[in-house]
């Protein structure tokens, strides 16, 4: 624990997501003078929680900021809020310290650290983690950007407990001195460039996931993805490549379809054959790979790894069969809010593919998904703030297959038109879905209540 003592100490928490919550719970708990702020107005703020605000004595600042930003000892910022914002860096300017939820959380709780980040895949790869530390019998947590605020759970930990956190860039870019056992960087592609700005500064933000690791601890990286590979140059902890392409010395590939570690004696241990995994596509053998060499490192033994590898059926909205209606599969691919992720969604198909995308505009372009439809993408249906930006650039690579669509119940009532005995019907968006929906779970809830209705 290095968080000092919290009694009576001067705290703005803000944003009131569940880290938001967990961390003034947490606060509250520890003695310290609260304040929440949220640029929801109060109306909009769950009853409950106004009256536990309320009988805390928690000082409440809805749709506006607090006068004297110097009055604070520290802010304790939601994922979800910018460390640009004017009063943020006001208070910042006056002295107050600024943390993240991820960083309270490794602070004042106990337990071991895995940390799992990445454009894409991180929530497969944590939950798959996360069931081999189970299935190994290791008191474990899984956390984080998978939607367990950690501070919840982290005061529960124990000295020899495993948290096992998705960790985002927005999550890292406030921590000071987390320091995970085994941290791991799975790629790096655009995405949330309207937060970082930069790719530099998206990767900076990432590579904080192993900035305090010791030559004794690990940080496991994608071999085949270049950008994030590049990352571990001058990393202090020992570097574990992970790679479906190429035959490392050390680390987690394929050999012969087998998944295999080679380990620092130069041992071969065999897992189990890529074929086996019952999560489709090759996206999903990087993060199996990635997966079993997280574990391996933090000393789990190859049974439970091969046992859960075998057995695992992938989360929810990633890929998720919902449905056949008519001879035409459904799938919900929800979780797929970027570029990239779509495009290995797109990869896992053979095609005969009517694709739902758009959303809200992350400041990112969508020049290499259209490029890998490749005849795959029958149709493609569009909606929300970035439905004519996909159509543009799709007609500018000869895809002239589009559908403006007002909303989701559209785009379902649509394809079901459109789609013939043999189809997949792939909700897949490339884009965050805040312009419509709170996140991207509650899109793929109604995807799956739109289907059940057809």
């Amino acid at each position: 624990m290095i968080m000092k003592d919290m009694k009576d100490k001067r705290v703005l928490v803000i944003g009131l997501g569940k880290s938001g919550i967990a961390a003034t719970q947490a606060m509250v708990k520890l003695g310290a003078k609260v304040a929440v702020q949220d640029s929801k107005m109060e109306d909009k703020i769950d009853p409950n929680l106004i009256n536990f605000f309320k009988g805390e004595k928690v000082e409440m600042f809805f749709n506006r900021i607090p006068e004297d930003m110097g009055q604070f000892d520290m802010m304790i910022l939601s994922p979800g809020v910018s460390p640009e914002l004017p009063f943020i860096q006001e208070g910042a300017a006056k002295g107050c310290e600024i943390v993240g939820e991820l960083e309270l959380a490794y602070r004042l709780g106990q337990g071991k650290y895995i940390s799992i980040t990445g454009t894409n895949g991180k929530t497969t790869t944590t939950t798959l983690v996360g069931e081999i530390f189970k299935a190994a019998k290791r008191d474990t947590y899984v956390v984080g950007n998978i939607g367990v605020a950690v501070i919840s759970m982290a005061m529960e930990a124990k000295e020899n407990s495993w948290l096992v956190t998705e960790t985002s860039s927005f999550q890292l870019e406030t921590t000071r001195y987390f320091q995970p056992e085994v941290s791991a960087i799975l790629n790096l592609t655009p995405d949330h460039l309207d937060r970082h700005h930069t790719m530099e500064n998206y990767g900076l933000a990432k590579a904080k996931s192993f900035a305090n690791q010791t030559k004794e601890q690990y940080v496991v990286m994608n071999y085949d993805d270049p950008v994030s590979f590049a990352l571990a140059k001058n990393a202090t902890p020992k570097v574990v490549p992970f790679s479906r392409k190429a035959e490392l010395d050390f680390g987690a590939f394929l050999k012969d379809g087998m998944m295999v570690i080679k380990n620092e004696k130069g041992e071969l241990i065999k897992l189990c054959k890529a074929d086996e995994l019952q999560i489709p596509g090759g996206h999903n053998v990087e993060n199996a790979l990635a997966a079993a060499a997280i574990s391996y490192f933090a000393g789990v033994e190859q049974k439970y790894i091969v046992e859960v590898l075998k057995t695992f059926m992938g989360v929810e909205h990633r890929i998720e069969y919902v449905d056949t209606v008519d001879g035409v599969r459904y799938v919900n691919d929800s979780k797929g809010t970027n570029p990239d992720s779509t495009i290995k969604a797109v990869e896992a198909f053979p095609g005969n593919i009517i694709l739902i995308a758009g959303g809200y505009d992350k400041g990112v372009d969508f020049d290499d998904l259209i490029k890998t439809f490749n005849g795959k993408v029958k149709y493609m249906l569009l909606l929300g703030k970035t439905a004519e930006k996909i159509k543009a650039t799709a007609e500018k690579y000869g895809f002239n297959n589009s559908v403006m669509c007002k909303d989701l119940d559209d785009c379902v009532k649509q394809a079901a038109k459109l789609a013939v005995e043999g189809d997949v019907v792939l909700l897949s968006p490339a884009c965050a879905s805040w312009d419509m929906y709170s996140c991207f779970e509650q899109r793929g809830e109604h995807f799956k209540t739109l289907v059940g209705q057809l």
